[in-house]
């Protein structure tokens, strides 16, 4: 049985390292991550861990093991990681229904992951919807942004309720600025 949770030891954020390090581009053969997704961001255990502070990554277990997580990574974190630098900056000059959005209550899910043998069981929806109940009282929306090429990924998230706010391509990699509106979640 697989259950929802937040992270609460390094146990689970080594899993969180693992799961992330098989579905990275470089792992995947290109087959696999044109059908399954693969992510972009390879974390490291310190910017993991403060990420985790003061609200924790979402995350599924399975007999003990994480066989899913979304990360929670607040705006002051955007510096961290240099591939998402351009995500926030583009943020800050969007607006989302006639509100820009640098003036709202948001975080930005930082990745993510199902594992291979989890797949189409519901973990991607069980960790959104662990999200929001965790979250939905504190923030209005929740950001992310997802290459266009990961189709798997762009409808999973279109499933959920996010909608795409804006596309702009770095590096010749094309990326959709999603917004999930709590209140107009089917989650």
């Amino acid at each position: 049985m697989i259950q929802f949770t937040t992270v609460s030891n390094k146990l689970e954020l080594d899993g969180i390292l693992k799961l992330q390090a098989q579905n990275l581009p470089v792992n995947i053969t290109i087959e696999e991550a044109k059908e399954q997704g693969f992510v972009t961001v390879q974390h490291d255990m310190d910017l993991l861990s403060a990420m985790n502070t003061p609200y924790p990554h979402i995350i599924a277990k399975k007999n003990d093991q994480v066989v899913g997580f979304a990360l929670v990574m607040l705006s002051e974190f955007g510096n961290e990681v240099p591939v998402l630098r351009p995500m926030f900056k583009k943020i800050d000059t969007l607006s989302f229904k006639n509100k820009p959005l640098i003036a709202t209550n948001y975080f930005v899910m930082g990745q993510v992951c199902v594992d291979k043998t989890c797949r189409r069981q519901g973990v991607f929806s069980g960790l959104y919807q662990q999200m929001k109940k965790q979250m939905s009282s504190q923030f209005d929306y929740i950001i992310t942004e997802v290459a266009t090429r990961n189709i798997r990924s762009m409808n999973a998230h279109q499933y959920i309720g996010f909608e795409v706010v804006d596309t702009y391509t770095v590096a010749a990699e094309e990326w959709a600025i999603v917004v999930w509106d709590w209140k107009r979640s089917i989650l």
